[in-house]
C-alpha cells in the first residue's frame, strides 16, 4: 500500500518555530546533528527556534526538502550504556532551504533578520577554502566563505548585531580557519577597515568537534519504515543514539544556545583540544588502522570487524596498548571513552561500510595515527606494532591491485610512481613529505619494520599477519 508523503497537511498540528539559526548545508549530517538538537531544545521549551538552511552547491536536496514542507524523520538506532534504543522523531526546526545560485537576493536578505543569531555550517572538509577568483559582485561567490562574507558585509551595511559562527567541518581549529578566509575576502574585495572592525568585535568565530555517526537514508528498509510510520518520508536519516559537541566558545553560550540544559552532551569550554585528541585519535584512529587490514581480509564493515575474533583483539589492544598510553588526559576517562567506542563501533542497526571510511586515507593516517606512532617510538624506543602494521597494510592497499584507492589524483599518482620500483617503494614513499609532513625514513627501524610487515601480509595474507602479532 503507498503511503501518504510526510507534510504538514498529514500532520497539521506540528509547531512552526521563528528563524534563529543560519545553517549553510542540508546534509543528512546535519539535519540529524545540529537540526536534531534544536528539536530537542524545543521540545523542552528552551530555545522555540527553527534554522534556516543554505544549500553550499547548486544541486542541493532544497526542493526534495519543500515537498515535504521541511519535515523529515531522523531514526535512533544503536546501542548506548548497553541499552537498546529504536526511536524516530518528526523534525520540525528546519523552517525553509534558499538555494543562492537561484535566489541569491532572498539568501543576502537573511541579514536583515534580528532574530537570526546563530550560523552552523557543515560543507564537507574541503569547505572552508579560500577561492582567488570569488568576487563580492559575483551572485552568489562560489565557496561557503564567499557567500559567509558576502552576507555579513550586507549585515555590516544594515548597521546590525553579528552572529555567533560555529562551523561543524571535520578540520582542525575549523571557526580560526573560517575567520582567516572571511578576513582574507574582506582585504581582497577592499571592504574597508570598519567592516573588518565589525567582523572582529560584533561576530564570534567559534572551533567546534562533532561526533555522531550519521549513515543517511534507509534506503534497504525504507519501504518498511514506511508501512511502520503510515508515511512515506524521502529524507528520513538513521543516525546512531551517540552525539558529542565540543564548542570552543564563551561561557555566556550555554545560555544562548542552551543544548547542555536539554540534556544533550554538548561542553561549552575555553580549550577543546584535549576533547579534539581523544576524538581524533580513540575514535577516528582505530576506524583508519582497521580499515586496510579487514579490507585485504575480505570484510565489509564496522560490526564485521567487531565480531570477527581476530580482528576485534587487534582493535581493542590497539586502543589500550598503543593509542591510550600516548594521551595527555587522565587515564580513566580516556578508557571509559574507548570503551564507549567499541560499543558504538558494534552498532548492529547500522551498516557503517569500510569502503566510506576508507577515503583520503594517507591524510587521514597522518593526522589520527602518525603522532601516535612517532610518539611512541620517541619515548619508547620502538616502534608500536600493530599501529605499524596498520602503516604497511594501508601501503599496501594504495598500489590499487587489491583495494580500490579513494583519494586525490595528486595522492595516487605519488603513489603509482613509487609502486612501479617495488624494491625501492617503501624509502621512495616514506621519504614523501607531501605525504606525510616530514622525511620518515629518519625515522629508526622504520623502513626496515614496514618492509618486513609488506612481505608478511603478501606472503600469508592480513588474517595471518594479525594473529602473529596479537
Amino acid at each position: 500500500m503507498t503511503q501518504q508523503q510526510l507534510s504538514r497537511a498529514t500532520f497539521p498540528d506540528l509547531p512552526v518555530y521563528p528563524e534563529k539559526m543560519i545553517q549553510f548545508g542540508e546534509g543528512n549530517f546535519m539535519r540529524a546533528f545540529v537540526d536534531w538538537q534544536l528539536q530537542q531544545m524545543n521540545n523542552k521549551g528552551l530555545f522555540q527556534g527553527s534554522a534556516v538552511l543554505v544549500q553550499p552547491i547548486e544541486q542541493g536536496l532544497g526542493d526534495m526538502l519543500a515537498k515535504q514542507d521541511y519535515l523529515y524523520t531522523v531514526l535512533l538506532n544503536g546501542i548506548m550504556q548497553q541499552q537498546t534504543v529504536n526511536d524516530h522523531e518528526i523534525i520540525t526546526s528546519v523552517s525553509r532551504v534558499i538555494n543562492p545560485y537561484s535566489d541569491y537576493e532572498g539568501y543576502l536578505a537573511l541579514a536583515e533578520n534580528d532574530e537570526l543569531e546563530f550560523i552552523t555550517s557543515n560543507t564537507t572538509e574541503a569547505g572552508i577554502a579560500y577561492r582567488p577568483e570569488d568576487r563580492l559582485a559575483d551572485a552568489p561567490p562560489k565557496s561557503f566563505p564567499g557567500k559567509l562574507t558576502a552576507l555579513l558585509h550586507r549585515r555590516f551595511q544594515l548597521g546590525k548585531k553579528g552572529f555567533t559562527i560555529i562551523p561543524c567541518e571535520l578540520i582542525d581549529r575549523n571557526g580560526e580557519k573560517l575567520k582567516e578566509v572571511v578576513l582574507q575576502y574582506a582585504n581582497d574585495w577592499l571592504l574597508g577597515e570598519a567592516f573588518v572592525q565589525w567582523l572582529e568585535q560584533e561576530n564570534t568565530f567559534c572551533c567546534s568537534l562533532v561526533d555522531r555517526i550519521v549513515p543517511g537514508y534507509p534506503r534497504d528498509k525504507a519501504q518498511a519504515l514506511a508501512e511502520e510510520l503510515g508515511y512515506q518520508d524521502n529524507l528520513m536519516v538513521t543516525a546512531e543514539p551517540f552525539l558529542f559537541w565540543v564548542i570552543e566558545g564563551p561561557a555566556s553560550l550555554s545560555d544562548r544556545l542552551p543544548l547542555a540544559k536539554a540534556g544533550l552532551n554538548v561542553v561549552v569550554t575555553e580549550d577543546m583540544t584535549p576533547y579534539r585528541e581523544r576524538k581524533v585519535h580513540l575514535l577516528n584512529g582505530p576506524h583508519t588502522a582497521m580499515v586496510p587490514l579487514a579490507l585485504l581480509a575480505g570484510l565489509e564493515t564496522v560490526e564485521d570487524v567487531m565480531n570477527d575474533a581476530t580482528y576485534s583483539v587487534f582493535v581493542k589492544k590497539l586502543i589500550e596498548e598503543e593509542l591510550i598510553p600516548m594521551l595527555d588526559l587522565p587515564r580513566e576517562e580516556l578508557q571509559s571513552y574507548a570503551e564507549a567506542v567499541q560499543e558504538r563501533f558494534k552498532n548492529p542497526f547500522i551498516r557503517h561500510e569500510l569502503t566510506s571510511i576508507s577515503l583520503n586515507s594517507i591524510s587521514k593516517f597522518k593526522t589520527r595515527l602518525l603522532p601516535v606512532l612517532l610518539r611512541y617510538q620517541r619515548e619508547k624506543g620502538v616502534l608500536p606494532k600493530l599501529t605499524t602494521l596498520a602503516f604497511a597494510a594501508l601501503l599496501l592497499s594504495y598500489r590499487g591491485d587489491k583495494i580500490e584507492r579513494q583519494d586525490g589524483a595528486e595522492v595516487i599518482t605519488v603513489f603509482d610512481e613509487a609502486w612501479s620500483r617495488p624494491d625501492e617503494f617503501v624509502g621512495v614513499i616514506l621519504k614523501d613529505a607531501s605525504l606525510w609532513g616530514e622525511d620518515l625514513t629518519h625515522v629508526p627501524n622504520l623502513v626496515q619494520a614496514i618492509e618486513g610487515y609488506l612481505h608478511q601480509l603478501e606472503a600469508s595474507g592480513s588474517r595471518a599477519a594479525l594473529q602473529q602479532l596479537i
